[in-house]
């Protein structure tokens, strides 16, 4: 029971609150009985402060401090005072002074936890999802949601300043299956009907701009049924936007100063704009990814002119069926053990390639490599000269398809940087990737699926390739990339309903199945829509950078497993039949239960 006002929170005392009396509310983090004394480690949200109970000066208290255990709810009143010299405590902000208890009340009992409270704990993220109320306790884990409230303000901030209105857009939607899959929701009122949750808030958004709104933000919670990894999770939150009348260069000049807003504000970081352009072709054919880490250099190099004509079968035959050789230059690693280079072999092999050659060119000037024999000195001199190898580098080589290659070469790199320790982790290396291919061919469904969404709009010098050579079409799309991960991508959008059908065709969609998936959108173009672009920031994905964390789950409240589970409330959960009648489903599962016990 609360009797006294809270004066002071614990770790906001210092110096300057000498002599005055306090009244501070928290958890015990530590107890030490030093005999004719007991000191109390005191936390609340904001720190830590040592409580001092001796029996000489405080009677009654030490009695109480004597039955206290770590993690009790307790109350403390006593006189701030300045510790001993001896026994200062530099690491805390509070170790300067100790309250002196005159009275300290139990709140509340606590049962032993089942891991200790305080940062940097050795145990199994299952269990710290079980008791996430106590895991959440622990300092690093409160300054990861301290962070997250800082970062959400400063946004809304900033956006406010630019004019934009923050808009809530509905969480119950109609399910469009183009892109990941959706989370469905019975209708109890419309039986054998069902709501979407929303993957993003994308057309309404849209509808926002047809609207007249301008400018608008939504700190939003989005929903995708897809298989998860450190950096998704089924429910996340993002930083949507949309603008009417903007290019594509006011948009990313608008967001460079957000995030620069947001590192200043949150982090004390100086950013530096503009942030480095390239496009998707660039990135893909310099980095094998469409997120490169700029962090250190090792590009990928391309090795056909220089291999083509040896005698290396292997590399022609891949050549002149239209696939591509690439290498990557890992420097002072030409000792590189063989058990290793076994390794990597298989490493690359995750991503598809059928294999990894390499050339060691050894300090002494001498070539280690099983294929060296099928080169001749000029194919080696050209190998050498195109890697701008020297002496005591590491040449590897990928030969495949060119998105194989990309893409094992593209890890491959990440990879070896990793182990040279080329990485600063210190640095922030943002970017724009601009240009991404508008359609991917998809070989199961055998038609063109939208690379980011079927709303994005063609580059207007590729207009005319939308009902020739869907392919070749580049979008007016845009992601903003830090450190080697995608935080940010949007897309310039279409606002013609005559290149929104052609988009549609593009991807196999017939009039009547457009109109059926999207009429409503389709009609709102009818009746003035004005040219319109945005973006969206995964605000997990950026606070996880930000707090220098290597998995979202740190920097969510309640966050789910990997296998989209809530471990502490056991969600998701069987539910009541009734509550299925009512809902007019039957659970094909069910059936089958019932047919087997007859």
């Amino acid at each position: 029971m609360i009797n006294e006002k809270r004066s002071h929170h614990c770790g906001e005392l210092g110096k300057s609150n000498v002599g005055e009396q306090v009244v501070l509310y928290g958890w015990v983090a530590k107890r030490r009985d030093h005999g004719g004394l007991i000191f109390i480690d005191m936390r609340d949200r904001s720190g830590i402060v040592q409580v001092v109970a001796d029996p000489d000066a405080t009677g009654s208290s030490f009695k109480t401090a004597e039955d206290i255990r770590n993690e009790f709810v307790i109350c403390v009143i006593g006189k701030v005072r300045m510790r001993d010299k001896d026994t200062v405590n530099e690491n805390i902000p509070t170790g300067m002074v100790e309250v002196v208890a005159a009275t300290i009340d139990v709140l509340n009992k606590a049962k032993t936890p089942p891991f200790y409270i305080h940062d940097d704990i050795d145990t199994d993220e299952n269990l710290r999802l079980k008791y996430r109320y106590l895991d959440l306790r622990r300092p690093e884990m409160q300054r990861n949601l301290v962070l997250r409230h800082k970062v959400t303000k400063l946004m809304r901030d900033y956006l406010d300043k630019k004019g934009f209105l923050e808009i809530e857009t509905p969480m119950l939607t109609k399910s469009t299956p183009e892109g990941a899959r959706d989370y469905l929701v019975p209708s109890r009122v419309n039986p054998g009907k069902f709501y979407a949750l929303p993957q993003s808030p994308q057309i309404f958004k849209q509808l926002l701009m047809v609207s007249g709104m301008e400018r608008y933000f939504q700190i939003a919670r989005c929903f995708r049924d897809e298989d998860l990894r450190s950096d998704r999770q089924p429910e996340f939150t993002q930083l949507d936007m949309e603008m009417s009348f903007m290019s594509v260069d006011e948009i990313l000049e608008l967001m460079e100063g957000l995030i620069a807003y947001i590192f200043k504000g949150a982090l004390g970081k100086d950013v530096k704009t503009p942030f480095k352009r390239i496009t998707w072709y660039e990135a893909m054919d310099r980095y094998g990814s469409d997120k490169p880490d700029l962090r250190f250099d090792m590009e990928l190099i391309n090795m056909v002119e220089a291999v083509k004509g040896s005698e290396f079968k292997v590399f022609n035959t891949i050549i002149e069926n239209g696939g591509t050789v690439k290498a990557i230059n890992v420097k002072g690693y030409a000792t590189i053990p063989r058990r290793e280079l076994d390794g990597l072999v298989e490493f690359v092999g995750i991503y598809g390639a059928k294999g990894l050659a390499w050339i060691q060119y050894m300090d002494d000037g001498t070539i280690k490599s099983p294929i060296a024999k099928f080169f001749s000195d000029e194919h080696m001199k050209k190998i050498l000269k195109a890697t701008a190898a020297e002496k005591g580098n590491l040449l590897l080589f990928v030969a495949d398809k060119p998105m194989v290659v990309a893409q094992s070469m593209g890890a491959l790199r990440i990879e070896m940087a990793k182990r040279r320790n080329l990485i600063n982790k210190n640095e922030l290396a943002f970017l724009w990737v601009v240009d991404f291919p508008m359609f991917e061919y998809d070989e199961e469904e055998k038609r063109y699926v939208a690379v980011h969404h079927p709303f994005t709009s063609p580059r207007d010098e590729d207009l005319p390739l939308l009902t020739t050579d869907p392919g070749k079409v580049y979008a007016k799309a845009y992601d903003m990339v830090l450190n080697g991960t995608e935080i940010g991508g949007g897309s310039i959008r279409i606002h013609r309903q005559d290149v929104q059908k052609q988009v549609f065709s593009a991807i196999g969609l017939s009039d009547e199945q457009a109109q059926e998936k999207f009429g409503f959108m389709m009609n709102a173009f009818e009746y003035g829509a004005p040219p319109h672009g945005g973006l969206a920031f995964g605000l997990d994905r950026l606070i996880m950078i930000m707090a220098e964390r290597d998995s979202i789950r740190d920097v969510i409240a309640f966050p789910k497993t990997q296998s989209a589970a809530c471990i502490m409330t056991q969600a998701p959960n069987e539910v009541d039949e009734k509550q299925l009648r009512e809902l007019h489903i039957r659970l094909s599962l069910l059936a089958k239960k019932e047919k087997a016990n007859k």
